[in-house]
């Protein structure tokens, strides 16, 4: 069961200012503290919200909270910014009404905050689905766009607004959104160049040097040092709380999400970072001849590279620094600019390069964001914008903020008193003219065509001649001294000119909020808001795709001698449409307030939010809500919260609402003049009478819940009774069940036992006649058998002496080898024919039996490892045994090869393109293809050769060109000379008058010596007429035929020369000396 409960429940002080009694400035203050004291930061004034800044993450803002708030009446529950914003939605959504949500208060008063929990709000409690869910989050992510590029850090807030948001959002007839449309007012452009002590430029500026890739920032060519940059603050660069790094990486995937293109993100940060650049610049004074100072770049480092970035030639933009062209009709006159002009053209640039840049942000996004429909809309405005600002230095800006606040608070009376009026109408209750404040007379005073102090601050721009802030004051002297709201020390007005709190470069203003007190200085400048006609075309010829853009007014063929508007005339129309927009929704109030300076939880400084409370007009806000009727409320609720209080109407009421409740009155005996029937609602003129229906209901539920708890005892002790009743009886039948069970239990066990005993006498009884029957029979058979073998053994005792001594030896042998065989079976070697082991025989009579079994077990199992080997692997082994044949202990190079395998072809001469020609060449297979070293027959150098074995020749070709050099038939080939060394020499022999044997015998060196003279041994045995074997002769003296002469080689060992490991030289005609090292 859903469990009601209403604004008035388990109250912390007056959820409802309306009710507050007695109403002062002091009870209003002391219940804000009480609320806020108990993290209660929301407080209604009738429909309004008063909204309190608790600087700490409160946990009311949850989905479940959502769902609590959901289709809920407004005074329902208790309040809360869904309250408002969920009564909003339904309004639009059910009744077809547009609304608008009107967010003020002063910076660090949580506008932006409340702002976002409303759009977060409309967007949990409206419709789904794909195309709806991407609506919501791009005007959900569209803030954290706007935030960065139009937030900043202040002495008050660390994320303070400083321009004006409005935005509306475009629903369907379902109520689910379509889209949205957003509108800037006064962005804090000055802010760019110059910031107050203890607070930070735009956000974005920050962001970007903080959390881009290095790769960007090099691209963009800045430095992360924002020390390095003129137009940063360096004393608050790092906030508290606030991660620059991983607001840039938001800040971009929001982009991408509202649906900006790389390039447009990329272009947007050029601009952003050209900023920094120009406030970089620096400029120094140059004499001219005529004796006129002229502006220069100190340093065009800074200017070149900001030049860059934009794509601006940098002599065109370094001339507009230093030159002014003024056109008049047909003239064009220019004028150089001295350091301050320079200056002062520097800093207008950055504030209208980045202002635009702003205003192009907002109307990229309006662009994705707008509804793609052309239907009819219903629409959401949500407005965040400045609150009423009073410092101890007001000018220009605070001026218009404050004017902005003077046409919100006019247009609040007449929207609240015109919702009044038309709630009084529609209930049919006479409508009585409420007494209140009429702020008109104030706007009229800044705003009026004629002599309003806007307008002089044109006309005085616009004059020619001297003008000066000084002669716009003089003119507000002169046409508003008889004002009652206008003040000034050097007005007409003497009473005036002995105020001393007036400083004589002052006016003061009497707003709705209190008095302010403006510095006239700068208000001609900021109101000019000029921008030299020079850098608007110098931006203008920018190669940049945005830049051209943003200063349209620079196009050379569209040039416009026409002043611009200044910076007043434009905000006071931008007002004008948003007062008449928002003349057409039906307004919904918050007012923030921020309770303490230090921006901390827990402080309520009474002062600082008596002040708010007094310039956002809240307590004129409870006196024209009071000045009626202070409560309403519908017959159903009101009967259904207050039967209780007539016997007729409890505990239901039968017939129609309002009938239950002028019965409830009447036997109340309310004063008639305390209250009024509406046609749905019933209207109560003073909060006592409420709180006396209030104090009547809660007695009235402590009577209930004593009666209802007398009830509720007595139930519970009967309930209690009959259980324990109950209980005795099913305790007592279980405890008799349980002795029954025990007793049969007792009789069961002792019965069991009885039958034991008796089976066990029974039992024993028949094993003793059963042993007695068995020895019986067992002393027969033994008898007999003892008879019949005394009859055997006399009847064969001597055949069985004659045979008996051979048949035990036969048998005793049978059974010894029978088990040595099972031994050998079990305890056979393994099947590598190199395994050596072998079982030990057991008798030595086996001795021979035991080598021959051996023996046949080895080549049984070297037949069966053999039968796996393949034709090739066949083929490598008999190479291999081959070699041992022929070099086993005769050469000391053998041993180190056995463990190599024979590849034959090491120059992969088929497949490399290298050695085509040369492969090409030879017609057979080569079955050994290496490189060798020939030895000169004159002086016993090598030079290296390519030695190529086929199945009828050897050849040699050169290394490097492939030329076959001497090809030798096998069968010239009559002996292979080689040494018994760890070397690799060997020599062929030929036959003598062969065609080969011209130039004599070839002596070669080759790394793979006993692979080479194996291969040449098999092959020439094959190859050879007569099948002679190719005669290896292994010695470390043998003589070759070099052409004419023999020569004998000889090979010794000694110490290695010049780091080779043999060497080979002529000692003389007939000595080749081969010098091998010592083998270890």
């Amino acid at each position: 069961m859903e469990v009601k409960t209403s604004l008035l429940d388990n109250m912390i002080g007056v959820g409802d200012m309306v009710l507050l009694e007695p109403l002062s400035e002091d009870s209003f203050l002391e219940n804000l503290r009480k609320r806020f004291d108990h993290n209660e930061i929301y407080t209604y004034i009738g429909s309004v919200v008063i909204s309190m800044n608790p600087y700490r993450s409160l946990p009311i803002y949850s989905p479940e909270k959502v769902e609590e708030y959901r289709n809920r009446n407004f005074y329902e529950l208790s309040p809360h910014i869904y309250a408002l914003a969920d009564e909003a939605y339904r309004s639009l959504r059910d009744h077809d009404k547009d609304q608008c949500i009107l967010i003020t208060g002063e910076s660090g008063a949580g506008k932006t905050e409340a702002s976002k929990l409303v759009m977060s709000y409309v967007a949990a409690v409206c419709g789904k689905g794909q195309e709806v869910n991407k609506v919501k989050e791009q005007l959900l992510q569209s803030n954290p766009v706007l935030e960065a590029f139009g937030n900043a850090k202040t002495v008050r807030n660390d994320n303070s607004s400083r321009f004006g948001k409005y935005m509306d959002i475009e629903f369907d007839f379902k109520g689910d959104p379509l889209g949205g449309v957003i509108s800037n007012y006064l962005l804090e452009k000055s802010r760019v160049v110059k910031q107050p002590r203890g607070e930070r430029n735009f956000h974005i500026f920050y962001q970007l040097l903080s959390g881009a890739s290095d790769d960007t920032l090099e691209k963009l060519k800045l430095d992360r040092d924002f020390s390095k940059y003129n137009y940063l603050s360096l004393d608050s660069a790092v906030v508290n709380g606030l991660d620059d790094a991983t607001s840039f990486r938001t800040v971009k995937n929001a982009m991408q999400i509202v649906g900006f293109m790389e390039n447009e993100v990329q272009s947007v940060l050029e601009l952003v970072a050209a900023v920094l650049k120009l406030g970089n610049i620096e400029f120094k004074p140059e004499s001219r001849c005529n004796g006129t100072d002229e502006s220069r770049v100190k340093d065009k480092n800074d200017l070149k590279e900001m030049c860059e970035l934009l794509g601006i030639e940098q002599a065109v933009l370094e001339r507009a620094f230093s030159y002014r062209t003024v056109e008049a009709k047909l003239e064009k006159v220019s004028t150089t600019l001295n350091v301050a002009q320079a200056y002062y053209a520097r800093d207008a640039l950055a504030k209208n390069l980045y202002s635009r840049l702003f205003s192009w942000l907002v109307t990229r996004i309006n662009e994705s964001i707008k509804a793609q429909t052309k239907t009819r809309h219903k629409v959401m405005g949500v407005l965040d914008i400045y609150g009423f600002e009073i410092f101890e230095d007001n000018s220009f800006e605070q001026f218009i903020i404050n004017y902005c606040n003077e046409k919100l608070q006019q247009i609040f009376i007449e929207l609240t008193l015109r919702e009044e009026q038309e709630e009084y109408v529609r209930e049919g209750i006479e409508w009585t003219n409420i007494e209140y404040f009429n702020n008109a007379v104030i706007c009229d005073l800044i705003e009026n065509n004629q002599n309003g102090i806007m307008a002089m601050l044109d006309e005085e721009c616009l004059r020619p001649g001297t003008v000066t802030d000084e002669t716009f004051l003089d003119k507000l002297n002169t046409v508003c001294a008889e004002h009652q709201h206008f003040e000034s020390r050097l007005s007409k007005n003497s009473k005036f000119l002995n105020d001393h709190s007036l400083p004589h470069s002052c006016f003061r203003i009497q707003h709705y909020a209190g008095k302010v007190l403006y510095g006239v200085e700068g208000f001609v400048d900021k109101n000019n808001d000029l921008l030299y006609r020079d850098l608007s075309q110098a931006m203008y010829k920018a190669n940049h795709s945005l830049i051209k853009q943003l200063f349209p007014e620079g196009n050379p063929a569209k040039v416009n001698l026409k002043r611009p508007p200044t910076a007043g005339f434009q905000f006071k129309a931008s007002v004008g449409i948003l007062m008449r927009n928002l003349q057409t929704k039906n307004p919904n109030y918050i007012r923030c307030i921020k309770p303490n300076d230090k921006k901390a939880p827990h402080i309520f400084t009474e002062s600082l939010v008596c002040h708010q409370v007094h310039y956002l007009g809240l307590m004129e806000n409870v006196r024209v809500r009071r000045a009626g009727y202070a409560f309403r409320q519908a017959y159903e609720p009101c009967l259904e919260r207050y039967k209780m209080l007539c016997k007729r109407t409890w505990p239901h009421w039968r017939g129609p609402a309002r009938v239950g409740v002028e019965v409830l009155m009447a036997d109340l005996q309310v004063p008639a003049e305390e209250f009024s029937y509406g046609r749905s609602k019933i209207f109560i003129r003073n909060p006592r009478t409420l709180f006396f229906l209030e104090e009547r209901r809660r007695q009235c539920l402590q009577d209930l819940a004593t009666l209802i708890q007398k009830i509720y005892r007595g139930w519970k002790s009967r309930t209690h009774f009959l259980l324990l009743k109950k209980s005795q009886i099913v305790v007592a039948a279980w405890y008799r069940r349980y002795a029954q069970q025990k007793k049969y239990q007792r009789i069961k066990s002792a019965t069991t036992v009885v039958q034991s005993y008796t089976r066990g006498w029974q039992a024993r009884k028949l094993l003793r006649e059963l042993k007695h029957q068995k020895r019986c029979e067992e002393a027969v058979t033994t008898i007999a058998a003892y008879w019949h073998g005394t009859q055997v053994r006399r009847e064969y005792r001597k055949f069985f002496r004659a045979n008996a001594g051979k048949k035990i030896y036969n048998f005793t042998i049978q059974r010894i080898m029978q088990k040595y065989f099972l031994g050998l079976k079990r305890t056979l070697p393994s099947m590598s024919p190199i395994d050596k082991n072998w079982p030990a025989r057991p008798y030595r009579f086996l001795d021979t039996a035991h080598t021959e079994l051996r023996g046949i077990f080895h080549l049984w199992r070297c037949k069966k490892y053999r039968s796996q080997f393949t034709q090739e692997k066949k083929a490598v082994y008999e190479e291999k045994l081959e070699a041992s044949e022929i070099f086993k202990d005769k050469k000391s190079l053998y041993p180190s090869s056995v463990s190599q395998p024979f590849k034959g072809d090491y120059l992969e001469i088929s497949k490399n393109p290298k050695y085509q020609k040369l492969n090409s060449c030879v017609e057979e297979t080569v079955l050994l293809a290496d490189v060798v070293n020939k030895i000169n027959r004159a002086n016993g150098k090598g030079a290296t050769r390519i030695l190529l074995l086929t199945k009828k020749s050897v050849v040699l070709a050169d290394q490097k060109s492939g030329q076959v050099k001497a090809s030798v038939a096998l069968p010239d080939l009559t002996s292979v000379s080689v040494s018994t060394q760890n070397d690799g020499f060997f020599a062929l022999k030929l036959k003598e008058g062969s065609a080969s044997a011209v130039k004599g015998d070839f002596l070669l060196s080759s790394e793979h010596l006993i692979e080479t003279i194996t291969k040449l041994h098999h092959i020439g045995s094959t190859a050879s007429d007569d099948g002679e074997q190719l005669n290896i002769d292994i010695s470390d003296e043998f003589l070759v035929q070099f052409k004419q002469d023999k020569v004998c080689v000889k090979f010794i060992q000694g110490a290695p020369k010049n780091g080779s490991s043999v060497s080979c030289k002529r000692k003389n005609n007939r000595l080749l000396e081969v010098s091998v090292p010592a083998t270890a």
